[in-house]
């Protein structure tokens, strides 16, 4: 359910400036916040003839629209009083008070028809106020209305054909007459019988038969009359008070007034909280507000300009400026979705798309919701290729923001690697082969890392193809050392070899030497043993020779003895 309009009180909605009708911020702001379809009720007539009172009879208020107690005229321009709908739920009804009709103290005669214009265009119950009776002076004054004949045209150019007599296209869009009598004073007879109110106020607006000019001039107010009010009621009101209490009607009680006239007002209420419309545009369109704001700023500015403008005119207008304003409250729906459901960046494009469709449809349905009699769906177009701007837009933050993300991520995990290339630690034989397995543990570890978004790739390649020069250098850098290991290290192993081969003839000459040595020592220990043969020899021989030579002395002995 809409939330209530809080309006304790009229603010004027309409005033006037140097000739020149003027709207009223505060006014228009309150309309703009009513969601809720609108009746709008608007009362015109005579100054000092009790409009006021009525409307504040409406409101259910005993004060609120100024009523005064003496000649001079009291409300100025249009003023207007929201209020909830005492009989349709979820309706507001709009009382419009207007400024009296032929205020001898106002310069501006052209305001009285304005003003009757306005009041006219506005509403969908129109209350016609006069006194006493219906007489010719209370027609030609609402013969306004014929005055207004192109400014209530609902024809184009199509309707070229319409002949003079016909009514307007749409009469939808008119407000239903009500005509008030105060102080009504006649017997409702005709022809010796009791009329209606309602009878009495057709057989004033009956024409004359006759095509002489007096008789067109009779018939020509009343035919204008009915034909803008096909939908019509009368209601006559006897005097509220007598004497010197008419001064004090704001403030007497339903027991201090006439018992007839209270009646008469319990009619009037009843049937206006019953009986009017909500006010359409052509189409069956309901009126809301922010409807009815557009209309006020787009009558008041034709007004001013000097234009009349057609209610065509008026409702193509009013489905621009609603339209519009449905296309922006599209985009901002779109706007507040996505800040709610995107969390850049997205890990894939497809995440971002997906969120972008059904917050699209969304927006779409908020249009839908807001706009009307969008031909040739020109604002949804419109929309359509503002929502795929937003797409374009939010793919562009969306990619920012990963590359933002991954550039950041790309510095924080690569820095020990930029670090060791400053310190030039690769720059050593096989150092290229360590610089590629150091980058492979980076990459491996970077793309491990999670929410790196779309551009995760690209930005590391980009990172990738900027290290490609110091790739070269390196792997420069390691061939060039590389060779000079190699020739040194070929080098080492020739001076190697020859300190082998050296180590090896040496120690073939000390084996040699040792192979003689032994030779030497084994033909001396020959010779030595042949030496102690030679001796043991010798001294067996001796021994031989000396025992031969005992046993011969024994011998000898023996014979000598």
């Amino acid at each position: 359910m809409a939330p209530e309009i809080h309006m304790p009180e009229p603010l004027c909605l309409i005033g006037s400036t140097e000739g020149h009708l003027v709207t009223n911020q505060e006014a228009l702001k309150i309309l703009s916040a009513i969601t809720q379809p609108v009746v709008v009720v608007a009362i015109v007539g005579l100054y000092r003839t009790g409009k006021s009172y009525l409307m504040n009879k409406l409101a259910g208020k005993e004060k609120g629209f100024s009523v005064g107690s003496t000649v001079q005229s009291h409300t100025k321009g249009i003023w207007m009083w929201c209020v909830p709908h005492p009989q349709k739920p979820d309706h507001t009804l709009v009382l419009l008070d207007t400024e009296g009709l032929g205020d001898v103290e106002k310069d501006d005669k052209k305001n009285d028809t304005q003003i009757f214009a306005l009041a006219i265009l506005l509403s969908s119950t129109f209350v016609y106020n006069t006194m006493n009776k219906i007489d010719q002076g209370a027609i030609d004054l609402l013969h306004n209305v014929t005055e207004l004949t192109d400014l209530l045209r609902t024809r184009n150019s199509s309707d070229s054909n319409q002949t003079e007599g016909e009514g307007p296209a749409d009469m939808s869009f008119f407000p239903d007459l009500v005509w008030t009598l105060r102080d009504f004073f006649l017997d409702l007879q005709a022809n010796g019988h009791a009329i209606t109110s309602d009878e009495y106020l057709e057989n004033s607006l009956k024409l004359k038969q006759g095509s002489d000019e007096r008789t067109q001039t009779f018939n020509l107010p009343r035919l204008c009359i009915q034909k803008f009010f096909p939908v019509k009621k009368c209601f006559v009101f006897d005097a509220p008070a007598l004497g010197s209490k008419l001064s004090q009607l704001p403030t007497l009680s339903n027991e201090e007034l006439n018992s007839d006239f209270v009646q008469d007002l319990s009619e009037f209420c009843s049937h206006i909280f019953t009986q009017s419309k909500t006010k359409t545009l052509p189409g069956g369109i309901q009126v809301n507000g922010p409807r009815l704001e557009s209309l006020v700023l787009t009558y008041v500015d034709a007004i001013n300009s000097g234009a009349l403008p057609s209610i065509e005119n008026t409702v193509v207008t009013l489905a621009r400026r609603e339209n519009s304003a449905a296309v922006q409250k599209a985009i901002g729906h779109y706007d507040q979705l996505m800040s709610e459901k995107v969390q850049l960046p997205t890990e894939t494009l497809q995440e971002l798309l997906d969120l972008h469709r059904t917050c699209e449809r969304e927006a779409i349905e908020i249009f839908r919701k807001h706009s009307f009699k969008d031909e040739g769906e020109f604002f949804q177009k419109e929309l359509e290729s503002l929502l795929s701007a937003k797409q374009d837009e939010i793919c562009k933050k969306n990619a920012d923001a990963s590359a933002a993300l991954c550039s950041t991520l790309l510095g924080s995990i690569f820095k020990p690697l930029e670090q060791e290339v400053a310190q030039e630690f690769y720059h050593k034989p096989g150092g290229h082969k360590l610089f590629l397995q150091r980058m492979e543990q980076l990459k491996a570890n970077y793309r491990q890392q999670p929410g790196k978004g779309t551009q995760a790739e690209e930005v590391l390649q980009t990172y990738l193809n900027a290290k490609e020069t110091v790739s070269r250098t390196i792997l420069q850098t390691d061939q060039v050392l590389t060779d000079k290991e190699i020739q040194s290290k070929a080098e080492q192993e020739r001076a190697e070899a020859a300190r082998l081969e050296a180590q090896r003839l040496e120690a073939i000459r000390i084996q040699e030497e040792q192979r003689k040595a032994e030779m030497e020592r084994q033909h001396q220990e020959q010779l030595r043993q042949i030496a102690l043969e030679k001796a043991r020899v010798a001294q067996e021989q001796q021994w031989i020779l000396k025992q031969r030579a005992q046993r011969d002395l024994t011998a000898e002995e023996k014979t000598i003895k």
